[in-house]
């Protein structure tokens, strides 16, 4: 291939990933995904882990020089603040560095996969500072398993559902009993009955899940001693329509809240995609609570937006015969 061929493939796959990319994120949006891709929350995440980055290696670098910087006298409230630091900045940069490879994940990987993939992410990244910390705060695997008991009861005491979190959150990423993007119904009486939404992220401490336009972040804990059901997403009506220049998508999004009677998933969702001439072509969407209704569904969209297009055309119709009267 000559040079300019090789150049116009690349053109070509970057443009079809960025086309994926978009129609995945429009799909992703009433799971709660289009948070983790929104450009400006990659920017802040990347922004926030460049600062974070140069203040860990100063930590340590204090840490290292605490002697020629504040003699011996400080040994113990430097070694204190360092390992403080390292896991509160530890798990801060975690946090971003994950939200800020999030779009290459969901990029490359299917949702399931990349979610994974962005947990075990943070998880090594925080098990790493985290073993840097109890290096430093002179604990070592001897002193461990000595010192265990006492150990276990002074974390057990002060930290009890942030490592039952933590520890149910490794269980459920091995068990995998459900994957990012898939819609379950959690039944447990942590949750006062049943829970039912669309697994948008795998956190350290919680999952989170989408229920139209709320979010639920459940603790791991909850999750691990609940029952799981998984169900099935119901396919989308996605249509477009040709309609006037002077309708307005919260026109049509008015008509279709007042003629849609099927329950739904979330509100229809309404987009502009092209102006042609007098005319514009509006993207519906709209998603159903369960998955028989979905040709009742269409029927009442397409019966509404039937009227819309019929009421308009009469009123076209009639302008015409006023003009021609008036002529």
């Amino acid at each position: 291939m000559s040079p300019r061929q090789i150049k116009r493939f690349k053109s070509s796959r970057e443009k079809a990933l960025e086309r994926m990319l978009q129609t995945r994120s429009h799909a992703w949006e009433e799971v709660g995904l289009a948070r983790q891709l929104g450009q400006r929350a990659v920017k802040r995440a990347r922004r926030q882990a460049l600062v974070l980055l140069p203040l860990l290696a100063g930590v340590l670098a204090l840490y290292s020089y605490r002697e020629d910087l504040f003699g011996s006298g400080w040994e113990t409230p430097v070694r204190i603040f360092t390992v403080i630091a390292l896991v509160i900045l530890g798990w801060a940069f975690a946090r971003d560095v994950g939200r800020a490879i999030a779009p290459d994940l969901f990029r490359r990987m299917d949702p399931g996969t990349a979610g994974t993939v962005g947990f075990l992410l943070r998880l090594t990244t925080v098990a790493i500072f985290t073993v840097a910390a109890l290096r430093i705060a002179g604990i070592r695997p001897e002193t461990l398993a000595v010192g265990g008991a006492f150990t276990a009861v002074v974390i057990g005491l002060a930290a009890q559902q942030t490592l039952g979190n933590l520890i149910a959150g490794t269980v459920l990423l091995s068990a995998r009993p459900f994957r990012v993007g898939e819609r379950v119904r959690l039944q447990a009486g942590g949750i006062a009955g049943t829970l039912e939404g669309v697994v948008s992220s795998l956190g350290l401490l919680y999952t989170t899940l989408a229920h139209g336009e709320d979010r639920i972040m459940v603790p791991n804990s909850i999750v691990l001693s609940a029952a799981i059901v998984p169900l099935k997403e119901p396919a989308s009506v996605d249509l477009r329509a040709r309609l006037d220049l002077t309708v307005k998508p919260t026109t049509v999004q008015e008509l279709l809240e007042q003629a849609i009677s099927v329950p739904l998933r979330s509100r229809p969702d309404i987009g502009v995609e092209e102006i042609d001439g007098d005319e514009v072509v509006m993207r519906i969407q709209a998603t159903p609570e369960h998955s028989r209704d979905g040709a009742r569904l269409a029927d009442e969209i397409l019966t509404a937006m039937a009227t819309l297009t019929h009421e308009h055309a009469q009123a076209r119709a009639g302008a015409r015969e006023n003009g021609a009267d008036a002529g």
